[in-house]
């Protein structure tokens, strides 16, 4: 893996850092970078994101990620938008995908399920473990469910109902980032 895809990387885990730790930390170590490296790359990220001569985010993960694996047109709604997808060597079922419009402008980023990879099972609570599945796929499987605005420009959230073990539907708030399940939380 190249430095570029590394760093990329440290800087998804250290958004995810806030609600598993436990798993940034595994991941971080597969990575083979230290608690200095995160720190250090999500600062330099931080600074390119906040730079007076920021390229525009499409050109960022294009510059940062190299070309695309794979890019498909989108059609959301009325309006159409390019799909820009790259492997994560830590999620090998994951893509990390960015939809451009028309105008260039980056309108979502995140991981999604890779074409052909198998999505999770999902029937009940004790299926949504952290990184288990993408926003999308949390929606699909307990439709209908209403998106939260999240806490920062990379989170999510989702309210739906899901069965429990013992078959009893609870009120649910799911939480991701980058758009993969970070935790649930049962409300009622």
């Amino acid at each position: 893996m190249d430095a570029m895809h590394l760093d990329f990387q440290l800087v998804l885990l250290r958004r995810m850092a806030d609600h598993n730790p436990d798993l940034v930390e595994d991941a971080r170590r597969r990575l083979g970078a230290s608690v200095a490296d995160l720190r250090e790359t999500n600062k330099r990220w931080q600074a390119m994101v906040r730079s007076a001569r920021s390229r525009s985010a499409a050109a960022r993960y294009r510059s940062v990620l190299g070309e695309p694996e794979a890019v498909v047109p989108r059609r959301i709604g009325d309006m159409t938008c390019e799909a820009r997808r790259w492997p994560v060597s830590l999620w090998p079922d994951l893509r990390f995908e960015v939809l451009v419009g028309p105008d260039g402008a980056v309108w979502n980023e995140w991981l999604v399920r890779a074409p052909g990879a198998p999505p999770p099972a999902l029937a009940t609570l004790d299926d949504l473990v952290p990184w288990s599945c993408t926003v999308d796929e949390a929606a699909r499987a307990f439709a209908p469910a209403r998106p939260l605005e999240g806490t920062a420009p990379t989170r999510w959230g989702l309210a739906f109902t899901a069965p429990g073990r013992d078959g009893v539907r609870h009120e649910v708030v799911a939480e991701f980032t980058w758009g993969l399940l970070q935790r649930t939380a049962v409300v009622t």
